[in-house]
């Protein structure tokens, strides 16, 4: 399978029933089964509204899904595969980034009233030059194909299929029920030449005797005239990596994951205080992924009474969330951790919130607000934003992270230096999102935590978390090559849009 010289790669469309259906999940297992059949494979996402970002080694800030994404397919991720990026600022405003820059802020009304339809063409441009580079491109959609107010507008479902003549699967999470009315509804809502493109149908989540389902999977097919392409079960800990931090399951254990026994005598017990508009809580995976370490995201102050470490994670409103820490009684708790010597970890947002001061004429227009003054700090929030991927040193380690933020740090003195940021006492706090995925520093980070808390707590000495997010990426691929029609998608990605599909009405104009 090769683009060859001026020809378009193959490429398939990954839709759902609803949002969180599985479809990254689904797109990232097909780009690691393809990757391992020697296929040079791309993900592509359109338009993604997320709260959860990654810096592209070219300094472009995109979806962390489609990051996790390029890495199941094992190429760098660049600012092609996910050329439009909402983040969100409030229910109804998102910050708006085109090609990995920041371009404004924009209403929902302002950006589906005309911005969206506008970009299409730069879409398009993206996923054609990935197709030019690449033997296949598995591109996601967004929520469900079936949204008819916003279709005229669509850019990231089957406005992009029908731009690029893509097949289209759709994922159906039964975990749910209704699966079959959400297949068969979502098809007939679609417009004739939409439907077109429906090639196929993907079952996710599913427990029990697949053979119990089977009947059912016969009756759509006779409904629709479309095949489900396959059955995928239900699969605790996966762990990938989420888009909408809006969602984070508030006093849930990170990705269901089962902690392990711990090393030493001790656990170490990790609270993550989850702030309105949280983004890269990511961020504590690699903590998660420690034996021994629990971690869970709380929003009382009484949760972090038996915390060993608390981290305030970053937030794309950093002055509403120190005045909810604040409202909540959160703010004097965290103070009263760090008069006694207990660790706080600031990150982003987190970080500028445990300093003095923080001038807000641009994100907040708050101006001068009070931070939690437990580090010496001064941040003015600024126009441009900051996208990096430094490189550091610290306890002693090599660290790698990536920044994404509007507000410039001043360090005032008194404080020792730590990465970007600084410390102080048992306080810590840096810009740099990422860093704890470092072993070495994770480790050592880790021991002057336990010390500080009084654990006897020892961190495993082998623990890769870059060993296990590749384990996690080829189970996804496992679930595509196990329980898939892998046959049937491959012609899909070869030889596209399958000839006769029936229209099932009413269907839309």
């Amino acid at each position: 399978m090769s683009s060859g010289e001026g020809r378009l790669g193959g490429g398939l469309l990954v839709a759902g029933t609803t949002s969180d259906a599985g479809k990254s999940v689904v797109t990232a297992g097909i780009c690691r089964w393809l990757a391992r059949k020697g296929v040079k494979v791309a993900p592509f996402k359109g338009q993604n509204m997320s709260l959860n970002s990654f810096v592209t080694r070219e300094g472009a800030e995109i979806g962390r899904a489609q990051a996790m994404q390029a890495a199941a397919a094992r190429v760098e991720p660049t600012a092609l595969m996910n050329p439009v990026l909402l983040k969100p600022g409030s229910d109804s405003s998102s910050q708006v980034v085109l090609m990995g820059k920041p371009v404004g802020e924009m209403s929902a009304r302002g950006y589906h009233a005309g911005r969206q339809e506008t970009l299409l063409g730069t879409v398009a441009d993206c996923l054609a030059e990935l197709r030019r580079t690449h033997d296949a491109v598995i591109c996601e959609g967004a929520g469900s194909p079936a949204e008819i107010n916003l279709r005229r507008t669509d850019i990231v479902n089957m406005g992009i299929a029908r731009t690029a003549r893509l097949p289209v699967v759709v994922v159906g999470d039964i975990d749910r029920g209704g699966v079959f009315a959400s297949f068969f509804g979502t098809t007939a809502l679609l417009s004739a030449a939409d439907q077109e493109l429906i090639a196929g149908y993907l079952v996710n989540k599913f427990r029990g005797d697949v053979t119990l389902l089977e009947p059912g999977l016969d009756m759509l097919k006779d409904l629709t005239g479309r095949p489900t392409l396959g059955v995928l079960p239900f699969t605790h800990g996966l762990g990938i990596d989420e888009e909408d931090g809006l969602r984070v399951s508030l006093r849930g254990a990170v990705r269901e994951s089962v902690v392990a026994p711990p090393y030493g005598a001790e656990l170490l017990r990790v609270a993550v205080v989850a702030v309105p508009l949280m983004s890269n809580f990511t961020d504590v995976d690699a903590l998660a992924a420690e034996p021994g370490v629990v971690v869970r995201f709380v929003d009382r102050a009484e949760e972090l009474a038996d915390a060993d470490l608390v981290v305030l994670p970053g937030t794309r409103g950093t002055v509403r969330a120190l005045r909810w820490l604040r409202e909540r009684g959160l703010a004097d708790a965290i103070s009263r951790r760090a008069a006694e010597g207990r660790p706080v970890l600031g990150i982003c947002g987190g970080f500028q919130m445990l300093g003095e001061r923080i001038e807000d004429d641009v994100e907040s227009k708050a101006g001068t607000v009070d931070g939690l003054g437990l580090l010496p700090v001064r941040v003015r929030v600024a126009v441009d934003k900051t996208l990096a991927r430094p490189v550091g040193e610290a306890l002693g380690e090599r660290v790698e992270g990536y920044e994404i933020h509007h507000g410039v740090a001043e360090l005032t003195g008194g404080g020792e230096p730590f990465l970007d940021g600084c410390r102080s006492g048992s306080v810590w706090g840096t810009h740099w999102h990422g860093s704890l995925e470092s072993d070495g520093f994770r480790r050592a980070f880790l021991r002057r935590v336990a010390a500080d808390a009084g654990r006897s707590f020892i961190p495993a000495p082998d623990t890769s978390f870059g060993a296990l997010r590749e384990e996690q990426l080829d189970r996804l691929g496992d679930l595509i090559e196990e329980h898939a029609d892998t046959a049937a998608l491959m012609r899909l990605i070869e030889d596209g849009v399958p000839p006769g599909l029936p229209f099932i009405p009413p269907g839309m104009p």
